[in-house]
Order: C-alpha cells, then structure tokens, then sequence
C-alpha cells in the first residue's frame, strides 16, 4: 500500500495506460496520474512532481495540480458544502474537496466561512481529512525555533493584545499589536521573525527584523516618502510637470509630516542608526537633484 498520501513528491513513470501513467517510488509502489495531468511527451523513466492523495471514488491517484494544503500544514479553507457526516472544504484540487469530519469540528461550522484547519493523514482510513482542533497538532511544548530566526506565519485568531498565529505549522506565537505596521487579518500567510521565547515557551513574534536588518529596512520604506522621494524624483522642466498642480507637492509633504515620526517610532531602539543611514538616502536625493540640474 502507497503510505505517502497527502505530500507532493517526485515520482518515476513506469507504464502507460488507457488510463494514464504509472508512476512509482523507491520502493515500487504505483499510483495512477490520470490523463487530464499528462502531455504527449511523457515516457517511462520520466520524473513527474505530484500530489498523491484519494479522489471522490476514494481512489489513490497524483495529480501535478497544487493543493492549498498538504499534510502536516495548517491553513484557512472555506466551506463549500455540509453533509449529516461533516463538512467538506475547498483545498484547491479539481473535482475533490477535503473532509472534516464531524468529530473534528470545534464550534459550529457553517457553509460559505472560511476556518483555520489543520491536515493529517487519518491513521485508520489513510485519507487526508482537516481538523479544527488544533491542540494536539499546534503546540509549544518542544520549541523548534529559535530568537531572530525567520519564520512563517498563519494568522490564527484576533484578541484585544494582538493576533495569535501558527509558526512554522508546529508552534502557537503571538505579534503583539504595538509591533504591527501593516494591515493584518485572519487567515493571512506571512514571513515573521522570532523576537524573543519565554521561560514558559511563549513566542513572540515580529513582522519586522530587529537590529540594524531592521534600521535598514525601515529606511527603504521612508524612500517612498519625501523629502527622500521628492528629491530622489526631481526632473527637469516639462509641459507636463509645470501643469501639475502644486497641491500635490503639498499633499506629498504633509503625507511625509504625518509618517516621519511613526518610522522614528518603529526604530526608537536603533534610533542612532536609523537617523544615520537616514541621512545618508538624504544624500543620496541631493546627488540625484545635482545630476538633474546639471543635465
């Protein structure tokens, strides 16, 4: 029996068929990639990337089509139907949904809602079914992780400190709501840092590098923004430009007035070398202004 279900891998063509190809393993075992995933060109002995799982038939099949999750993964699925038995989620494949059994489910569970799952291979059918109990596959009794290593992130739940999120698929984390500058929702996948581990396992997590990576990375941002824009972005005279109308130079400076001193604010612990390499893009804008005067 395949015992790999739920993974994509790369597997070898072994024989053709009216029904597709055969592909095998190491240990020969074979699963069919039907026909709407092959090409004329493919032959035995060819290596193809799929996704092994079971079909609506509860058949074994690979496909080269990518699945939303795979198993061990955490991830946000909608509901697309509900059954007496459970409710079935869409995963990205054709023609399959995946189940979350009843006996999975925490709360009520409700058609059109997307949910935080998570996917396992069930020990006693072999198929991969999603569970909303996270427990005991989310934890952070054995940390992984370590300080300022980068991370990815699930956006788990909201709550008045800040958003809990999966890291890495294995641990619970927390950003706290001080250290985010972005929009942030439910459901959103993003690359975090570790900021610190608690004596008792907690994670805390940043969307934003600490030390100097930071100092540097905030600084790219403030290019966006004048007076580093302004001057990064100064041409000679033309038709066009004379006709803009002033106000939107004015407009671009109070935008700056109003989010110099949320930058400043983001790198209070760095604020030396924020101001440092600040001053340098700074330059940077008056070099630019000279080349286009001269010119």
């Amino acid at each position: 029996m395949y015992k790999r279900q739920g993974r994509t891998q790369k597997l070898t063509v072994s024989r053709v068929s009216d029904y597709g190809l055969y592909l095998t393993d190491e240990e020969q075992n074979e699963v069919l990639l039907p026909n709407r995933y092959i090409s004329l060109t493919d032959k035995p002995g060819d290596e193809k990337e799929v996704f092994v799982y079971h079909d609506s038939e509860d058949r074994l099949v690979a496909t080269t089509e990518t699945p939303l999750l795979r198993a061990g993964e955490a991830g946000y699925l909608r509901v697309v139907d509900k059954t007496v038995h459970g409710a079935f989620l869409d995963w990205g494949l054709h023609g399959k949904d995946l189940f979350l059994p009843n006996r999975n489910q925490q709360g009520g569970i409700l058609a059109g809602r997307s949910y935080i799952v998570y996917l396992y291979e069930d020990s006693i059918t072999g198929r991969c079914v999603a569970t909303t109990k996270l427990k005991g596959f989310i934890n952070n009794d054995l940390i992984t992780v370590e300080p300022r290593q980068e991370v990815d992130l699930l956006v788990a739940s909201e709550s008045p400190i800040g958003y809990r999120v999966i890291v890495n698929n294995r641990h619970w984390g927390m950003i706290y709501r001080n250290q985010i500058f972005r929009l942030v929702a439910v459901g959103d996948r993003l690359k975090g840092y570790v900021r610190r581990i608690t004596e008792d396992n907690r994670i805390d997590v940043s969307l934003q590098q600490t030390g100097f990576a930071q100092v540097k990375d905030s600084a790219e941002v403030l290019l966006v923004f004048p007076p580093t824009m302004v001057l990064a972005e100064v041409q000679p005279a033309s038709a066009e430009s004379v006709s803009r109308p002033a106000s939107a130079n004015a407009q671009s400076f109070l935008s700056f007035i109003w989010f110099y001193p949320f930058v400043l604010y983001k790198n209070r612990e760095n604020f030396g070398g924020f101001c440092c390499l600040h001053a340098l893009n700074i330059a940077h804008g008056f070099t630019k202004i000279k080349k286009h005067t001269a010119n």
